[in-house]
This record gives structure tokens, sequence and C-alpha cells, in this order.
């Protein structure tokens, strides 16, 4: 069997898993089905809207199958006879009948190195973690939330300067390089699959909105980690003003002042300072309801009085996180 005959049924449902699917149609892969979630309702029309891989495996004659439930799936997907399913993002748990169906069974691609950061969100746990490296798992997939043998890793630096949007793109290249790697020769990498030691798992559980409400009496660092991890899903955000002041680039200081924690004690062309618990924070690019995002150096040209020293970005109290 050559690298490019396997027969490869896709699951996935977002951006990041059609990514992979564009990837393995263009370097010449079989795919032969997608499945992904049921399309859903979005905006204020609540018009239904195809899931990034819907519209990939239409743009290149995929069948596309999207059951509310893939356990009821199984005799459909032993009538594709695939010799592998690849699984990345897909946003349902594959029972033990699924898994066995392919020839080679399922393999995924997790934007962890596992075993850390198994589960729904790990790009954004590794940020608000301060981990300093991240990377891509191929797994064999098994029962247990992505616990399987591990067939290849590849990483990645985390930077300041990084968010959850600029370390997805590095994580999808790599993904895409691990993924089609590993299916070029997929029966070697799986006879020399590393199990995990589950010992050293930890859990990206999926973000909460409260996750994203900024309190100032924690530390600058741990502030900067909130803005990088929620940029762009759901950014940051604290109260300005009566107003919810989203808060989209920033870094920590380790400088100390006696203020009061959220209160801003330093006014530059380019940017605000506010204390916080522990350090500083310096807030570069912010957004304001109904508007996009805007750098404060052009903030400040067509509003120099915004954002005084001495006034709070802290609001009354923590309650009103849920305004």
């Amino acid at each position: 069997m050559t690298d490019k005959s396997l027969r490869i049924v896709f699951a996935g449902t977002p951006d990041f898993a059609a990514g992979h699917l564009h990837d393995l149609i263009q370097k010449g892969f079989k795919v032969i089905a997608a499945y992904s979630q049921p399309d859903r309702r979005v905006g204020r029309g609540k018009h239904l809207q195809a899931t990034p891989v819907k519209q990939v495996a239409i743009d290149n004659n995929i069948q596309v199958l999207q059951p509310e439930n893939l356990d009821d799936e199984a005799a459909r997907l032993a009538d594709l006879a695939p010799d592998v399913m690849v699984v990345v993002a897909f946003g349902q748990i594959l029972s033990e009948e699924i898994l066995q169906i392919p020839r080679f069974g399922c393999i995924n691609v997790h934007a962890s190195l596992l075993p850390r950061w198994r589960g729904a969100a790990p790009i954004e746990r590794a940020i608000l973690a301060g981990d300093s490296t991240t990377g891509v798992s191929i797994m064999q997939m098994e029962q247990g939330l992505d616990t399987g043998p591990v067939l290849m890793q590849l990483d990645t630096p985390i930077s300041d300067r990084d968010n959850a949007e600029t370390l997805t793109s590095r994580l999808l290249s790599l993904g895409q390089q691990g993924l089609s790697t590993v299916l070029g020769d997929l029966v070697t990498y799986q006879a020399n699959g590393r199990q995990q030691d589950n010992s050293l798992a930890t859990y990206a559980k999926k973000l909460s909105k409260d996750e994203a409400f900024i309190d100032w009496q924690h530390s600058a660092l741990s502030i900067a980690h909130q803005v990088q991890a929620f940029y762009p899903r759901s950014p940051a955000w604290c109260h300005y003003q009566n107003d919810r002041l989203r808060i989209i680039q920033a870094k920590s200081l380790n400088t100390t002042n006696g203020a009061t924690a959220g209160t801003i004690i330093e006014k530059a062309h380019d940017n605000i300072r506010v204390v916080c618990g522990e350090g500083v924070l310096q807030v570069e690019t912010v957004q304001f309801p109904g508007k996009g995002p805007t750098a404060i150096k052009d903030l400040f040209n067509g509003h120099p009085d915004l954002f005084q020293c001495g006034e709070s970005l802290a609001g009354n109290n923590a309650s009103e996180r849920t305004k």
C-alpha cells in the first residue's frame, strides 16, 4: 500500500480541522468522506451556516455526513470501508465501536504536547498557564480523553507576544506537517507509538465567559496571559466609564506601585499602565463596544481625554463581571 492509497474518512468541524482537511487534499491523500457537526444557526438572523470542514469538503466534491451522534453511523461508516479515520477537533466522543471500524483505527491531531492539556481548550490553557512551549501530538485514539499512544509530536515556543490566534496558526502548520508524515508511513508509526504517562496529565477544560473578566487583584503576568489566551474568541475585558472595555494587547512589567489595583498610573503616547495585584500591566490595544480593536496611540489622536492617570479600570466590585 503506497502512502497516498489509504482510504481516509475525516472527522472535524472548526477552521483548525478544515485546515488539516484542505492540506490532506492538496497533498493528494485519498479522502473518501468527511464527518462534521450539524450546521448551526448564527448571527442576528439565525441563518444556518456550514461548518468550515463541510465547506472544504463541498469545494472538493467530497461526501459530507453530519449526524447528531456519530454512534448512529456505525453501519454507514463500515460501508465506506475506510483504512483510517482522521479526527481533528470534531466535537464528539467516539465510541469503541466506531474506533474499531477503520482498518488502522482512528488517529487524532491534538494541539498540545500530550499528556499535558488533554481536553477541549489546550491552546488557551497552555497560554493561561504561562507555558513556554507547546505543540501538536498525532495520537492513536482509544476510549478515554486524549489518552492513546502518541505517534509523533512537534513543538513550538510560546512567546510573550503570542495570542491564541497566532499560536493556533503555528500549531495548524505543525499539525499538517505531522499528520501527513504519519499517514505516509502509518504502520511504522503505529508500531512505534509511545504510551502516555498518565501521572503527568493535565486537563484543558472548556473556557467559560467568566474567565474573560479581568480581576486587577491578580498579577500583571497572569492578566497578560489572560489577554493573550482569550483573543480573538472572547477578549479579556474590564469596566471603564460604564463601558465594557476589551483589552486586546498588553504586556506585564515587573515594576511596583502603591496605588490601588486597577488604577491607571501612567499615560504615554502609545500605551497606558495599570496597577495590578503584583506588577503593572502595559495596555497597548483596546476595544470599546461597537468598535474594532484600536491601538492606544491611534485612540489618543481623536480622544486625548481618555484614560487619565488616577482613573480606575476595576469597576465598583467583582459582581460587575456579569453586566
